[in-house]
């Protein structure tokens, strides 16, 4: 196996750790930003990392396209086994966290529909909504976030976000290490 996917891999297992400590510490809810900092922190350093290393093993210098590549084959493991991951997190293992979100929406809802002009701005937002009543808008806008909160859709969000992520990540990351850190090489 390449160097540059054990990286991914053992920065995911890395991540997945972070997770499940912040839950085992119970505080989890409350550092759900520290946990996305530190995915897109991990995520550039199995990319930095597999390429750093892999780029000191290389005997050739090869090109920019190779270096691209060898980023992406941290970034890929990375991205598709964290996605798992939050799939069975959010499915699983604490799927209050869902149940939370869901909750703190109901309740900005309920705030917006019963003030007047909430409730006229959520009628213009949508032509379907002009002939509904409040309680028939509240159940269609309660049924499209609880999709949108479902651990399936998280985690297919999070693989197309990671993957773009580390594809921009790696072509940056390239750029630098053959502008600076690699430049005798190349």
């Amino acid at each position: 196996m390449k160097i540059t996917v054990k990286t991914g891999i053992l920065f995911a297992f890395g991540w997945i750790l972070v997770k499940l400590s912040l839950l085992g510490m119970g505080i989890a809810a409350t550092t759900f930003e520290f946990s996305i900092l530190t995915n897109m922190l991990f995520l550039i350093l199995a990319i930095s990392l597999g390429l750093y290393f892999q780029k000191r093993k290389d005997t050739e210098s090869g090109n920019a396209l190779r270096d691209i590549k060898n980023g992406m084959l941290a970034g890929v493991p990375y991205a598709v086994l964290v996605s798992v991951f939050m799939f069975f997190y959010y499915e699983k293992i604490n799927p209050e966290f869902i149940e939370h979100q869901i909750s703190e929406s109901e309740i900005s809802l309920d705030k917006q529909l019963n003030d007047p002009k909430g409730f006229q701005m959520i009628k213009d937002s949508n032509p379907d909504y002009e002939v509904m009543t409040k309680a028939q808008i509240r159940k269609k806008i309660i049924a499209n976030t609880k999709g949108v909160y479902s651990a399936k859709s998280t985690s297919i969000l999070a693989l197309l976000a990671m993957t773009v992520y580390a594809t921009i990540n790696s072509l940056l990351i390239t750029a630098i290490f053959r502008k600076v850190v690699f430049k005798h090489k190349a």
